[in-house]
């Protein structure tokens, strides 16, 4: 088991900043920017967290783009970003970087204090470009099973470094008044509590040790959402009966639409256009499944609640929700059940998949509009700036059709169905 000197805690993520409540969060018209190295350009955690903007809370932004870049560090964006990122205008950045700034080795003070200027000079440049919302994310963890080939001395050392640059981002965010999230914390702590239960196979910083799987990218999400200031309440559906069915449902983006009691049974008709978080990966042990983290990973009491409340059950009661069937104790439905939690196989299972395969489109272009097109632009100009009128147009084509296709993904379709509330006999 790994050790640190410092307590690790689930429940606190994030650095108490000077960022005010109302000024964090998704807002509409808001442009997301998702900047990192190579675990960013796998285009996992960009995904789940352009997923949960779209389709989880309520205001739309005008675009969620991923910059991530291979073997990036800090100081890599610093010289890129004025050229790739802000000519989107971001008016909310997360960054996450470290991972390739602690150069596989034990920390220096030299590496500590290069990480610190240019993730300083990055959250400055940022504040002049107009981002409103920065969250800085510290580097995530090695695994000690498969990094370094399985070198697990060589992974706690690494692991250290990472640790000092988690405690650099997190000085920095308070200095500088912005967002800390601590992606690191959280990833050590389900990796090791994963390790317990599944064994040294089972890796959460991936199969060769620093990418990671589904599993290791929920969690990167998780830090990031929160960072981003969402408070985890997808909905609430309130029901009482008596000779009828009373049922109220005051949370956008849901809406009743039939309510009916027949002998004790009561069935409830929704539609919705704000989802639920779907998890992917019926083999809990396998690294890419979202569903195996679950256990150690509280992303859906802190980000996921859609929540039904029942108050007048004479016993245990049946729940159906779509093709599932669960029974709860008349106090847990007076308190209020988690569906998205209790119900994995739920109503949404399907839309959802379709908007995250349209995400995963939108940012497969992205790395190649990026990386070669919009990157490259520069130095197109100053070698053949005849043709410079050409290259603009295939430029302004991608990133047309970049557009077009973040607008394909948030057209969430709505979601019809229906909750079954009746008494076990």
């Amino acid at each position: 088991m790994i050790r640190f000197a410092r307590t690790v805690c689930l429940a606190a993520l994030l650095l108490a900043s000077s960022i005010l409540a109302e000024e964090r969060g998704i807002k509409g018209g808001d442009r997301v920017a998702v900047i990192g190295d190579s675990i960013t350009e796998q285009k996992l955690y960009s995904v789940f967290i352009e997923d949960y903007i779209l389709m989880c809370q309520p205001a739309k932004p005008d675009r969620v783009m991923q910059f991530g870049w291979g073997g990036e560090t800090a100081e890599g964006f610093k010289n890129r970003m004025a050229n790739d990122c802000f000519r989107y205008h971001p008016t909310v950045a997360t960054t996450c970087y470290g991972m390739n700034d602690g150069k596989y080795g034990p920390q220096t003070p030299q590496n500590h204090q290069w990480y610190h200027d240019n993730q300083r000079a990055v959250v400055q440049a940022m504040k002049k470009a107009g981002v409103r919302l920065i969250v800085i994310g510290s580097p995530g963890c090695v695994d000690v099973n498969t990094f370094g080939r399985g070198n697990r001395q060589a992974a706690e050392t690494y692991n250290k470094t990472l640790a000092d640059e988690r405690d650099v981002a997190r000085q920095l965010a308070a200095d500088e008044g912005v967002v800390f999230a601590d992606v690191f914390d959280p990833m050590v702590d389900v990796m090791t509590k994963a390790e317990a239960k599944y064994g040294p196979k089972y890796n959460v910083a991936g199969g060769d040790g620093v990418h990671p799987a589904g599993n290791g990218h929920l969690v990167m999400a998780y830090a990031f959402l929160k960072g981003l200031g969402f408070d985890g309440n997808i909905g609430t559906i309130e029901v009482a009966s008596g000779n009828g069915a009373a049922v109220a449902v005051p949370s956008e983006g849901h809406k009743l639409v039939n309510a009916k009691w027949d002998s004790g049974t009561i069935t409830i008709e929704l539609e919705s256009t704000r989802y639920p978080f779907c998890f992917y990966g019926d083999n809990l042990s396998d690294p890419n499944s979202t569903r195996g983290i679950l256990e150690f990973l509280p992303f859906n009491q802190e980000l996921n609640r859609l929540t039904l409340i029942y108050k007048n059950a004479a016993g245990k009661t049946k729940i159906t929700w779509g093709k599932q069937s669960k029974e709860f104790e008349a106090e847990q439905l007076a308190k209020g059940i988690n569906l998205a939690d209790e119900f994995l196989d739920n109503p949404f299972a399907g839309a959802f998949l379709k908007v995250h395969q349209a995400v995963q489109k939108q940012q497969n272009l992205e790395t190649p509009m990026i990386k070669q097109w919009v990157h490259g632009e520069p130095q197109f100009k100053q070698e053949l700036p005849e043709a410079l009128d050409h290259y603009n147009k295939i430029v302004e084509t991608m990133e047309k059709k970049d557009v077009e296709l973040f607008k394909t993904a948030g057209a969430v379709p709505l979601v019809k169905h229906t909750i079954t509330i009746e008494p076990v006999k």
